[in-house]
């Protein structure tokens, strides 16, 4: 009998997929979670709350490298985090193209709170990721992997020295 689940079928032709959905069931439930607590912030905020908490001001580019994002996908986070009341930006004193970014009165009142709630969002993971010890080690070294070398480059590689 066939498995219901055609990705775990195709095994590793699934695997990017099955990434995709793991990680889009724990964004919106981690949406659904905020709501319930009645807390106006995304899954997305928490590590830049963290940043500026830890670091006072930053700059776009700044988190950008820090948490490897690109730049526009840091805009979009912070233009939202900006909206909300979270962070303000003050214009950088020697480069006027840069922002400086902080937390608002707002957001320091509010981390204890959301603190308390990224807190038993470390747990709920603790909880997915018992009996697998290793997963964080094993992600970390596909993303070093990646980083020598992309996905793309690999697989072009593959193409041309490996399938006759």
């Amino acid at each position: 009998m066939k498995s219901k689940d055609f990705l775990k079928e195709v095994k590793l032709a699934g695997l990017t997929s099955r990434l995709k959905r793991l990680s889009d069931n724990i964004l919106y439930s981690t949406k659904d979670f905020y709501k319930s607590v009645d807390a106006d912030i995304e899954p997305n905020w928490h590590l830049i709350f963290l940043l500026l908490k830890e670091s006072d001001s930053l700059t776009i580019i700044d988190i950008s490298e820090r948490l490897q994002l690109s730049h526009p996908a840091v805009v979009k986070i912070i233009k939202k985090m900006k909206a909300a009341g979270y962070v303000k930006t003050n214009p950088h004193s020697q480069d006027s193209r840069k922002q400086i970014l902080t937390l608002t009165p707002k957001a320091i009142q509010s981390l204890p709170k959301f603190e308390k709630y990224w807190d038993a969002c470390v747990l709920t993971m603790l909880e997915l990721l018992e009996g697998n010890s290793t997963f964080l080690d094993s992600l970390g070294k596909i993303e070093e992997k990646i980083n020598e070398s992309s996905y793309k480059e690999r697989t072009l590689n593959n193409l041309k020295n490996k399938i006759k």
